[in-house]
């Protein structure tokens, strides 16, 4: 899925917007020698029409005769730009003070080269999939190349090994396969930084990633209900909440849990399973306490579409402070 169609719209408007600036640019520039070097405008008006001279002779004579005419008016605009050059180098101008200049010069400020999508516009793209995953500040210092199993032991690293393997094959398949994940275990085992890995990788490929606390997500969707929040923007938020490629719903079962919660937690992974959007969702509730808080429709439909991953240990936030 990546970038919708408005947020795609939006960065070419950007682009379009920085040929203008860059053309409107070049141009002072033009008339800034204009100004200062007459000469110089003089022949850049006399190159077209030698162009226009040389495509006369060639279509209107036969080769042979037009041959000799046709070398002598290449010499002519050869004459004319060497010329130029050296008026620019004389009053001051670097020699390519007038040629067209880009932000991007591989591109030319148009996103694609040969039809493909140039380095800076997958940037770009992966620049407003940050912005929009709530992410930006927490992969800083959640993501694999920060990853270290020294706090664990025995049985806990053999489950926090398997759940790194997981994540892996979840990000490797991600494109072929349908999965959804469930993360539980005690406090500080990992559950929460092992999603915000996967979100990282699938971000930095192009992928679209939405991350909410359980918590938050709740109180959003509370506000767009009862009307905190505009109701017009209800209905986007919800194409957006269903549709993005991944949704991490964070600490599962911090949240007030209630009628309503439960209502929306249920419309949301079913929705987006309806859809074959992937969804990963940490908690400290196990299977058993997840069916005890929540409803069994909802317990279904985790047990029945999602791989479960436990993990277990000492709190390694509490640890790392420690250590500190």
């Amino acid at each position: 899925m990546g970038l919708t169609k408005e947020q795609y719209d939006r960065i070419m408007q950007d682009y379009a917007a920085a040929q203008d600036r860059n053309r409107h640019e070049q141009m002072r520039r033009r008339h800034l020698v204009y100004a200062k070097i007459p000469e110089y405008q003089k022949l850049e008006e006399e190159i077209p029409s030698l162009g226009v001279e040389s495509l006369r002779v060639a279509i209107g004579l036969s080769p042979e005769e037009a041959r000799e005419k046709l070398q002598s008016l290449r010499d002519a605009i050869r004459e004319r730009t060497d010329r130029k050059r050296q008026l620019l180098l004389e009053n001051g101008f670097p020699e390519d003070f007038l040629e067209p200049r880009y932000d991007c010069p591989d591109c030319h400020d148009t996103g694609y080269i040969d039809g493909k999508k140039c380095h800076c516009l997958k940037k770009r793209e992966v620049e407003v999939l940050y912005d929009q995953s709530n992410l930006k500040k927490l992969i800083q210092t959640n993501n694999f190349s920060l990853m270290s199993d020294v706090y664990y032991e025995g049985e806990s690293k053999q489950l926090f090994h398997k759940a790194v393997a997981l994540s892996r094959a979840f990000i490797r398949n991600f494109d072929e396969h349908y999965e959804n994940l469930y993360f539980y275990g005690t406090v500080g085992t990992g559950k929460s930084f092992l999603s915000i890995c996967i979100a990282k990788e699938l971000l930095d490929s192009g992928h679209s990633v939405l991350y909410f606390s359980a918590a938050g997500l709740f109180e959003l969707l509370s506000s767009y209900a009862f009307g905190r929040k505009p109701r017009e923007d209800f209905a986007s938020f919800l194409d957006e909440l269903y549709s993005s490629d991944l949704l991490i719903i964070d600490d599962l079962g911090t949240e007030l849990t209630n009628g309503f919660v439960k209502t929306q937690l249920f419309e949301c992974i079913n929705e987006r399973h309806i859809r074959s959007r992937s969804t990963i969702i940490s908690t400290n509730l196990s299977l058993r306490e997840l069916q005890g808080v929540y409803s069994d429709r909802i317990f279904s439909r985790i047990t029945s579409n999602y791989m479960v991953c436990k993990l277990t240990g000492p709190d390694i936030r509490v640890l790392k402070k420690v250590r500190k």
